[in-house]
């Protein structure tokens, strides 16, 4: 939960979502998204007051205009039966089996499981929506006053944003376009509002697609011959045969082959029109086009025309390395050998160490994974996806960052949990060492469908099996120079997995220690691990719960 002091709060806008309405503070405005504090529950909360679960968090929808509010849940407000509520200890209503019950509040109990919802409540219930935090502890650390809200439009309220106008409604809820014909009076008020503000039925939000458009002509303009080619949307169509021959899938869109005019084959990504968000778009154009790296991918140009997006890459024939370290395997034959392994694990390290160091602006990916490493003919990796990156000037050590990012079983800690340390180029680190244990072990490191209950977290038996100086016993080791490999990728990723950011090493550090002799490395320390019982596992929060082991 994060505090907020009034001097800090002088600092936001704050906004109404509703006339009339509560009053939020804008801590972040993105083109299509906002996160917003509510103050009220924030104290509510502080103080741990139940007349938190007074307040219920909904938007309401049109037909040109949807929200969603991301990190929202569903609890359930149960009228008790005592009126002594808090002398008594109270038993589950028999309909919430499996939910965490709260019944520390005065004539009323609070049923929650972040996993499921529930239908047919009973007749003494209220369904509440609360913002939550994952946050370990108790039902009030888990609850926070922040939330993200996000908007999409429709087509013809897109098209109308498209040609100049503005968005209404009438007394009678019908849509109308106001045409905005002054351009000089669309820039002043561009410049003096930073966002236009329009209304719907009473509500108010940002409009997008003129500062997208801005921005991404700004960006071209300061990158001058730097800047990647830009086709439009014809080509795309042209380079892809039409959208034939489909690669893949996402939730960003889908991945097509296609050849260029030369011959050359490229991999172009097309985003989701639904997506409506510029930033992650013009985030991984900037990235790219500030990078020259074997192991980084090449962006060959990119579309930007209305609301069509694309990305154009280098073709990589051996696509991601996901499909490569999780199939099922047979007679103890590994999909990739350990060679390979070792020279992607290490051309991986090269690659951020680049990012961290060789650029002239630092770049943080945030979301290092296998999906994300790409293989080219020579297996030779190449970091892809930078959609949720970071740059930062290189004197910076520790970046702002408001809400988590990146892919669950791979998020630094840090990143969740603030008090564990600053959000910088380790939280890479982090996610690099989760990744390469998966490379080693050919599993995802939290496995419920393991024989044995010590082997359901990964690194936390690859780290007692060192420690004991005991066979590795990994698939398809076949002589010492592959187990030296092994056991230099598995010290290397325990180092990178380290709780605390200041205890990993650098990429430039990694490095060293995959090249160097085996002999030479250290012993990590124990990491706080988390070992999961077999019997009740929630993906959602695994990397958010931490356990710490004795030495």
């Amino acid at each position: 939960m994060m505090s907020m002091s009034g001097c800090d709060a002088k600092l936001y806008p704050r906004i109404q979502l509703v006339p009339g309405g509560e009053w939020y503070y804008a801590l972040e405005m993105h083109t299509s998204s906002v996160w917003l504090r509510d103050p009220k529950l924030q104290t509510t909360l502080m103080q741990q007051k139940c007349q938190a679960f007074n307040k219920n968090f909904s938007l309401p929808n049109s037909h040109f205009m949807s929200f969603h509010m991301v990190n929202i849940n569903n609890f359930f407000k149960c009228i008790s039966t005592s009126n002594n509520s808090r002398n008594i200890t109270h038993k589950k209503n028999d309909h919430f089996v499996g939910y965490n019950m709260y019944n520390d509040c005065e004539g009323f109990n609070i049923y929650y499981n972040l996993s499921k919802g529930a239908d047919n409540l009973p007749t003494n219930c209220s369904l509440i929506r609360l913002p939550i935090h994952l946050s370990p502890g108790d039902l009030f650390d888990m609850l926070g006053p922040e939330f993200l809200v996000e908007w999409k439009l429709s087509d013809e309220c897109n098209e109308c944003h498209y040609g100049g106008g503005q968005c209404q409604t009438d007394k009678t809820n019908k849509f109308s376009c106001h045409k905005v014909f002054s351009c000089i009076g669309v820039v002043i008020l561009l410049f003096s509002l930073r966002k236009k503000i329009f209304w719907h039925n009473n509500l108010r939000f940002w409009e997008s697609r003129a500062e997208d458009h801005l921005n991404i002509e700004a960006f071209l303009k300061n990158s001058g011959s730097y800047a990647p080619k830009r086709y439009n949307y014809a080509d795309i169509k042209l380079i892809t045969s039409r959208l034939k021959n489909k690669l893949g899938q996402g939730g960003f869109g889908n991945v097509y082959r296609g050849s260029l005019r030369n011959e050359s084959q490229v991999a172009v990504k097309v985003l989701n029109e639904l997506k409506g968000n510029g930033e992650d778009f013009i985030n991984e154009v900037a990235s790219i086009s500030r990078t020259s790296h074997v192991n980084i991918v090449s962006l060959v140009g990119f579309c930007f025309e209305g609301h069509k997006r694309a990305l154009i890459y280098e073709f990589m024939p051996n696509g991601s390395l996901d499909k490569f370290i999780y199939e099922e395997r047979s007679n103890g034959v590994r999909q990739l050998g350990w060679p390979i392994l070792y020279k992607i694990a290490l051309g991986i390290a090269r690659g951020l160490e680049y990012l961290h160091r060789g650029c002239n602006t630092r770049i943080l990916h945030f979301d290092i994974k296998p999906h994300n490493i790409l293989l080219d003919e020579d297996f030779c990796p190449k970091i892809s996806d930078f959609g949720l990156a970071k740059l930062c000037i290189k004197k910076d050590s520790i970046v702002s960052m408001l809400g988590p990012r990146g892919t669950i079983g791979y998020i630094a800690p840090e990143v969740v949990c603030r008090n564990l340390g600053g959000v910088s180029h380790k939280s890479d680190v982090y996610s690099y060492g989760m990744m390469v244990l998966e490379m080693v072990g050919g599993r995802k490191n939290v496995d419920v469908g393991v024989d044995r209950t010590s082997e359901i977290y990964f690194p936390h038996w690859l780290y007692r099996r060192i420690e004991l100086d005991e066979e590795l016993q990994l698939i398809g080791i076949m002589n010492e120079e592959e187990n030296e490999c092994a056991r230099k990728m598995v010290i290397a990723s325990l180092w990178c997995i380290q709780t605390d950011p200041a205890n990993r090493p650098s990429m430039s550090k990694v490095v060293e220690m995959l090249e160097g002799k085996l002999d030479s490395l250290q012993m990590p320390p124990k990491p706080y691990l988390y070992s999961p019982s077999r019997s009740k596992v929630d993906s959602s929060i695994i990397e958010l719960t931490t356990t710490t082991y004795p030495v």
